[in-house]
């Protein structure tokens, strides 16, 4: 492949930065330029924040911008003035002098007030300005559909925008210091080309080099980071799991602790040496180049000076041009080397931008229907098929059933067979990719998606485990109602984890896990009772318990079928479960193999037909003779 010129410049190709794939982005002085268009969009949203602070962070920065000019003129009129008192051997007549003095002073003050106003503001719009952020980035992951976490590209987007969260924060700082500085240099340069227009000149054409050194070599940082995405969530998942109270059990039992920490080793070691290569060039370079900025600083300095042996200038005007002449260079150097800096967190900017562009597919349509109330028909599947996103497998296909409002239907069948999947299609966290899932003869896309997702309680098998009160764990089925204790306090009723909740210390304030102070962590049987009350926490007209009781002994399965079985009746009802002397409670049984449906009855029904349901029936009673 071709090199830049910058490339060929600087010694850096693109294969020395692409990751362990192989997989690589070089990314352009277009695409740098172009990531700049986000800037409005970005002081939108810290204006959303807090205009009142935005506002105070602004005018305090524009006044503190006027501080370096008026104190090189004061400076200036106070060496002059102490020269005039020397020439003219006053000595007595010095108010001018002190009062001149006394204004140096007050700016040193006033300087240091402004300083601080803008630190405090600065780190309180800041921390607004991250929590806003965080918000943001979860109430948008949370509206996008389950399919899309479930990709890989798009976990790079959101770990991208995850990451870049606390980076915005820096982002706005310097586009803030930036502006002020900015502000400062012309004041500044209004003062030198009064004197003489080519010491401009000398100045930027003296900081450009370095300027297009630090912009190169940030855009390789950035390429570095991004194309290392999929790694990096690698190495910060090695670092999780190698030392984690959820995995510390088999670390220990299957030795894995060598091997996890070597493979995080061999990971962090390529990047740490591909980052150390461009942290070493772009270092030697920075020396280099900006060592031409100080060839141009000494040689306008020098001028200035050959000014002033002729009497050409006072040494007032010596101090206030060197000094000016000082502050630009080292202003314009800051400004050009933060532009390559903003231009670089523009790029990571666009990271954020790219993840809030992503929309759910599964919404509400424009004239969404109610749910109705009650349901009267129940769902019915015509020719339902569905893919995986990324898969070519149909997980199941040419599923048409009937299930009736107030029926209690079970899923049976082997791992794998597409139980879970149903579900997921009943619970409209998938569309079918054929055929329609209808409601009472509407097709489920043509309601109001919220409502419908209301109308459905489902506790899966993979149920979370929340660090949080034993209260809060039951509330989330319906988190609006955390504040009903009598609610709560019924539904862990309904579930039996009342009777585990009553031995806590703390009832149901104690905080359940390890993660945080005090807290009490349950055994798996104890967890899902806690689980299960969440599904009766819930208004909902369709009940789903997928293997939710697999923890439980089968004298607490049962108990729970049981109860549920009481607690569901007039309301629709899945239950997914390996054990048939709980299957056999459901009204209607449906079997699944590979994703296709091969059997649908009563369990009697079933077993007169001596198919894969009886089969399997068979097999497990064999079992416990």
């Amino acid at each position: 492949m071709k090199k830049t010129i910058w490339e060929r410049i600087f010694g850096i190709g693109n294969q020395p930065i692409s990751p362990m794939s192989g997989k690589q982005e070089t990314i352009t002085w277009k695409e740098n330029l172009e990531a700049f268009k986000n800037i409005p969009k970005f002081f939108r949203l810290i204006w959303e924040t807090s205009p009142s602070l935005t506002i105070a962070n602004a005018i305090l920065r524009l006044l503190q911008s006027l501080i370096p000019l008026s104190s090189l003129y004061v400076a200036k009129l106070i060496i002059d003035e102490i020269v005039f008192q020397i020439q003219t051997d006053k000595g007595n007549h010095l108010e001018y002098l002190w009062l001149l003095v006394a204004i140096e002073f007050g700016l040193v003050f006033f300087s240091d007030i402004l300083s601080r106003g803008i630190t405090l503001i600065d780190a309180l719009l800041g921390d607004l300005f991250a929590n806003e952020s965080s918000i943001r980035l979860m109430k948008h992951a949370a509206s996008l559909d389950l399919p899309q976490f479930e990709d890989a590209i798009f976990y790079d987007k959101l770990e991208r925008a995850r990451r870049q969260t606390l980076g915005r924060v820096m982002l706005m700082s310097q586009l803030l210091g930036q502006t002020q500085e900015i502000i400062s240099l012309i004041f500044l340069a209004i003062g030198l080309i009064s004197f003489n227009f080519w010491l401009i000149l000398i100045l930027i054409v003296a900081v450009i080099p370095s300027f297009l050194s630090e912009a190169y070599f940030n855009r390789s940082s950035y390429s570095l980071v991004r194309n290392w995405t999929p790694e990096r969530r690698q190495l910060d998942y090695f670092r999780y799991i190698g030392a984690s109270n959820e995995t510390a059990k088999e670390l220990k039992i299957f030795g894995l602790s060598d091997f996890l920490t070597e493979r995080f080793r061999e990971l962090s070691d390529r990047y740490y040496q591909l980052n150390k290569s461009l942290s070493v060039k772009r270092a030697v370079w920075g020396v280099v180049l900006s060592a031409l900025g100080n060839v141009g600083y000494y040689t306008a300095y020098l001028y200035i000076v050959w000014q002033t042996i002729q009497g050409k200038l006072s040494l007032g005007d010596l101090t206030f041009l060197t000094g000016s002449f000082s502050r630009m260079q080292s202003i314009l150097q800051g400004i050009l080397t933060r532009f390559t800096a903003i231009a670089q967190n523009a790029l990571y900017l666009q990271d954020w931008f790219d993840f809030f562009a992503m929309q759910p597919k599964i919404v509400s349509p424009t004239n969404a229907q109610a749910i109705p109330k009650p349901m009267q028909k129940g769902l019915t599947f015509e020719n339902v098929g569905f893919k995986y996103p990324n898969s070519e497998v149909w997980a199941v296909r040419h599923i048409s059933f009937h299930l009736n409002a107030g029926e209690k239907l079970a899923l049976v069948g082997e791992n794998g067979a597409g139980k879970t999947t149903l579900v997921k299609l009943i619970s409209r966290l998938y569309d079918p990719d054929e055929g329609r899932i209808l409601l009472d003869g509407v097709d489920l896309k043509d309601y109001q998606l919220n409502e419908y997702l209301r109308s459905v309680g489902v506790i899966f098998q993979d149920y979370i485990r929340y660090q949080l009160s034993a209260s809060d764990n039951i509330a989330v089925g319906q988190i609006t109602k955390r504040t009903d204790n009598q609610l709560i306090t019924q539904s862990a009723t309904q579930s039996l984890a009342n009777t585990v909740i009553e031995k806590l210390p703390k009832g149901y304030e104690q905080m359940l896990g390890k993660t945080f102070t005090e807290g009490m962590d349950l055994s798996g049987g104890e967890w899902q009772k806690i689980a299960l009350g969440r599904a009766y926490m819930r208004e909902a007209q369709i009940l789903i318990l997928d293997e939710p009781t697999a923890a439980l002994d089968a004298r607490a399965e049962y108990e729970v079928f049981v109860r549920f079985s009481e607690l569901t009746q007039g309301k629709t009802a899945v239950l997914i479960s390996h054990r048939f002397s709980t299957v056999r409670m459901a009204d209607r049984i449906l079997v699944l193999k590979k994703g296709e449906m091969v059997e649908l009855g009563s369990h009697e029904e079933l077993l007169a037909k001596n198919g894969l349901y009886a089969e399997l029936f068979n097999l497990q009673a064999e079992g416990y003779r």
